[in-house]
């Protein structure tokens, strides 16, 4: 898939503060850009803070989910199975704890940087599929929890360079939690290859599952800045 330079937008700040279940989707076919790669958003899920058990935040503040209660906009990343990290944009007001996993996505620039990182036995269409493997393929560990991803202070962006979200993405349930994963809070781009694996689609309509709706693709698009 290939990108469009000279049309990237930084995303601004107030396009992550609204609902994740309204950001989510909005993030689908977005670039997650910087440390000479680039790939395409191609698979997300919404966590909901205090009202979500199976958030981070569900139970309160600690020292590991820290970063979900500051600003929008930049990256929650955390430990996991004592061998992964997984990133999420924050969202929502600051305080909330809301965010949006990152699941997946399409390489698109800087792909021998991402077979560095992954190994060379690594399938392309294996080099971001997955939380876990989108981070390695990112170079993203715990050092950049924190990173903002608006003023791109550790290299880490989300860029819009005018391809725009699926109007019908897949939506499903939630992957590797214990709790509300039947709730209908992950959206992938229908088709393609790097979206981590298959679940049985909820419906291929985002009606029930984006959130509160208030016509915020042409504002954010209106807010975004050049790069």
């Amino acid at each position: 898939m290939r990108s469009r330079r000279t049309r990237r937008r930084i995303l601004e700040r107030s396009f992550y503060e609204g609902d994740p279940r309204e950001v989510g989707p909005l993030l689908l076919n977005k670039l997650l850009v910087g440390r000479e790669r680039t790939g395409r958003i191609v698979e997300v899920e919404a966590y909901l803070g205090s009202q979500d058990p199976a958030s981070h935040a569900y139970r309160g503040a600690t020292r590991r989910n820290a970063t979900m209660f500051g600003p929008p906009g930049c990256l929650y990343v955390y430990f996991t199975y004592g061998m992964h990290f997984c990133a999420n944009a924050v969202c929502g007001l600051e305080g909330t704890a809301q965010a949006v996993l990152l699941r997946a996505l399409c390489p698109v620039e800087g792909l021998e940087l991402m077979r560095a990182a992954r190994g060379p036995q690594v399938a392309d269409g294996n080099l971001a599929s997955g939380p876990a493997r989108l981070c390695q393929a990112f170079g993203i560990s715990r050092v950049d929890d924190g990173a903002d991803l608006v003023t791109g202070d550790c290299d880490l962006l989300i860029v819009d360079d005018g391809t725009p979200p699926p109007a019908a993405p897949g939506i499903s349930g939630r992957i590797g939690v214990a709790e509300a994963q039947e709730l209908p809070w992950r959206w992938w781009v229908e088709g393609d290859v790097n979206v981590s694996r298959s679940r049985p689609p909820v419906r291929s309509s985002s009606s029930i599952a984006a959130g509160p709706s208030s016509g915020r693709q042409a504002r954010v698009d209106a807010r975004s800045r050049h790069e």
